[in-house]
C-alpha cells in the first residue's frame, strides 16, 4: 500500500515537560489505526501536529501528494444561528444536493437540514461536524476522542460508517470497545515515542504483556547472575591471585544491563474506601417530573431502586439524562411529583464540568484532602491520586496550571475519597484514558453503595451496571434487560434506519 504520512524523528516539548522525543511511524492508505496512550502521552499533540495546528521542535512530518487529510475539529466551526445546510455549504463550498447526500449518511435529512444547530443535541453537532469532514472528501482522517460527549446511537452510527469508509484514519479513543469495531492496527504513543502494531488493541495489549514478561524473565536471570559474579568478587578481590579475576568479574556485571520495564496502568488499582453497606431503597420517585422554569424535560417518573444497585443511565443526548441526575442531586427543583434518598444516606454528585469551578490557587493534595473523609488516611489520599496520574510532586501542583482533563480527574479522586453512600456520575470516563477507565469501572463495580451514572463507553457500562434507567422521549424508566440486549436493540435501529 502507498504511504500517505510519516512522522520522522518528531520533538516537541512544552517548557521542562517533553512530550514526544523521536516519535517516528508511517501511515499508508486505507490503514485504520486505533492510537493509544495514557494522559498526557502526547496522543492530541500529535494529532495536532499531523493537522498543523501545532508546530514541532524537531523532525519533520511528511505527506504525499495524493493525501487528502481532513480531521474532526475540537472548536465547533458552525455558528449556532445556521440551519445544518446553511453551515454545511458554507463551510465546504459544495452545491446542497451534495451536502444533503453526505449529511444523510448521518442520519441528517428533511426538516433536520433546516433547524438551526443550536437547537440540536450534542450529539447530532458532532454528526454535522462529521458531514462538514466528509465533504472535503479526504482519503485520511485525524478523529481526537470523537466519541466525548456522544450519545450510544450516535456512536453506533459512526462506528458503522468508520467500518465502510475506505480510506484510512487514525483515532484517539479511551472507548476499548469503539477502538475494536473500528481499527485493524494500534499505535501507542508511550515514553515519549510510537509503537505501531499490525493488530488490534487487544491483541496488542497481549503481545505487550507477552514481552513485559519476557523483560522481567531475562531481568531475573541477568540479576541472578550478576548476584553470583559479585559474590566472587566480594570474595575473591582481597586475594592477590584472584584480583585479575574479579576485576574481569566486576567488568561483566558492569555490562549486563537488565530491560527497563514499564508501569503499564493495568498494574494499578484505585481502591475506593470502604462505606457502609446498607438495606432498603435508595432512591424512590413517585410521579416525578423534571426539568427547568421554562421546560418540563421529562414527567410520571415513578421508580424505586435499591440500595447497593448500579445504575447506568442511558438515552440519547438531549433526551434529559443530566437532567435527571442534576435533580436528584439536589442541583435543580422539581418541576412536580417528589424524590426521597433512602435514610441517612451521604450522596455524591460528579457534574461533566465540576472542575471549571475549582479555585486556581488551590493545589491537588489541598483539594483531596478536603474532600477526603475525615477516616481517610494521607497514604489513602496519596494513592488515590497516584491512580489518577498525579503522581510525586504532581499533587503539589496548583489548579491554575493543570489542563481541563487533569482538572477532571483530581474531582472524581476527591469525590471516590469522601465516602459516600450514593455515587452520581455525570461521564465520569471523558478526559481518562481506556486503561484508567477499566481500572476505574473494576473499582466501582465492588463498590458497596449504590451507583448512579451516565456513560456511553460500553465497557465501562458493562463493567458495572445492574440496572439500566433509559431516559426517552419525555420519560424516565427501569429498562427491562440487560446492557447488552440495550445495544443490540439501538443497533438494529441504527441499521434499519441506514437501509431505509
Amino acid at each position: 500500500m502507498k504511504v500517505l504520512l510519516q512522522l520522522n524523528d518528531i520533538h516537541k516539548s512544552y517548557g521542562a515537560r517533553v512530550i514526544l522525543d523521536g516519535a517516528t511511524a508511517s501511515f499508508a492508505e486505507n490503514q485504520k489505526v486505533g492510537v493509544i496512550g495514557r494522559n498526557g502521552a502526547g496522543k492530541s499533540t500529535l494529532c495536532k501536529i499531523i493537522t498543523g495546528h501545532e508546530e514541532e521542535d524537531g523532525g519533520a512530518v511528511t505527506k504525499s501528494s495524493s493525501l487528502r487529510l481532513s480531521y474532526l475539529e475540537q472548536q465547533d466551526p458552525y455558528s449556532l444561528e445556521e440551519t445544518v445546510m446553511e453551515f454545511l455549504s458554507r463551510y465546504s463550498g459544495k452545491e446542497e444536493w451534495e451536502c444533503g447526500k453526505i449529511a444523510g449518511r448521518f442520519q441528517l435529512k428533511r426538516e433536520m437540514l433546516t433547524t438551526e444547530i443550536g437547537n440540536l443535541s450534542g450529539g447530532y453537532r458532532t454528526r454535522v461536524k462529521l458531514a462538514s469532514m466528509l465533504l472535503a472528501d479526504p482519503n485520511f482522517l485525524i478523529l481526537d476522542e470523537p466519541t466525548n460527549y456522544l450519545d450510544l446511537k450516535t456512536l453506533i452510527l459512526l462506528e458503522e460508517f468508520l467500518r465502510d469508509y475506505r480510506g484510512g484514519f487514525l483515532i484517539v479513543s479511551h472507548d476499548r470497545e469503539f477502538l475494536k469495531k473500528t481499527c485493524e492496527d494500534t499505535l501507542e504513543i508511550e515514553n515519549g515515542g510510537c509503537t505501531l502494531y499490525p493488530g488490534t488493541v487487544e491483541e496488542y495489549l497481549i503481545f505487550k504483556e507477552e514481552q513485559k514478561e519476557q523483560a522481567i524473565s531475562y531481568n531475573r536471570n541477568v540479576e541472578a547472575k550478576q548476584k553470583q559474579l559479585q559474590a566472587f568478587v566480594d570474595r575473591f578481590r582481597a586475594k592477590a591471585s584472584k584480583a585479575a579475576q574479579a576485576k574481569s568479574k566486576m567488568k561483566q556485571i558492569e555490562k549486563m544491563k537488565t530491560i527497563e520495564v514499564g508501569h503499564p496502568l493495568s498494574n494499578v488499582r484505585i481502591k475506593i474506601p470502604h462505606v457502609e453497606r446498607k438495606n432498603g431503597f435508595a432512591l424512590r420517585c413517585g410521579n416525578l417530573s423534571v426539568g427547568y422554569p421554562e421546560k418540563q424535560v421529562a414527567g410520571g417518573i415513578s421508580l424505586e431502586v435499591d440500595q447497593g444497585s448500579h445504575v447506568a443511565v442511558l438515552g440519547d443526548n438531549g433526551q434529559g439524562k443530566t437532567t435527571f441526575l442534576r435533580t436528584i442531586a439536589g442541583g435543580l427543583a422539581v418541576k412536580g411529583g417528589s424524590y426521597s434518598w433512602g435514610y441517612n444516606l451521604k450522596i455524591g454528585y460528579y457534574a461533566q464540568h465540576v472542575f471549571s469551578e475549582l479555585s486556581s490557587d488551590m493545589d491537588v493534595f489541598t483539594y483531596l484532602s478536603e474532600k477526603a473523609d475525615v477516616s481517610v488516611s494521607r497514604q489513602e489520599i496519596l494513592n488515590m491520586a497516584g491512580s489518577f496520574l498525579f503522581k510525586g510532586d504532581d499533587v503539589k501542583k496548583k489548579f491554575a496550571v493543570l489542563s481541563g482533563g487533569e482538572r477532571a480527574r483530581a474531582c472524581l479522586a476527591g469525590l471516590l475519597l469522601g465516602k459516600n453512600h450514593a455515587l452520581l456520575l455525570d461521564e465520569p470516563t471523558n478526559h481518562l484514558d481506556f486503561e484508567t477507565v477499566e481500572v476505574l469501572g473494576r473499582a466501582l463495580k465492588s463498590f458497596a453503595g449504590t451507583l448512579f451514572f451516565i456513560s456511553h463507553d460500553r465497557t465501562f457500562v458493562h463493567l458495572i451496571a445492574t440496572k439500566i434507567i433509559e431516559v426517552k422521549d419525555g420519560s424516565v424508566r427501569l429498562y427491562p434487560g440487560k446492557y447488552d440486549e440495550y445495544v443490540y436493540h439501538l443497533e438494529t435501529i441504527v441499521r434499519r434506519e441506514l437501509n431505509q
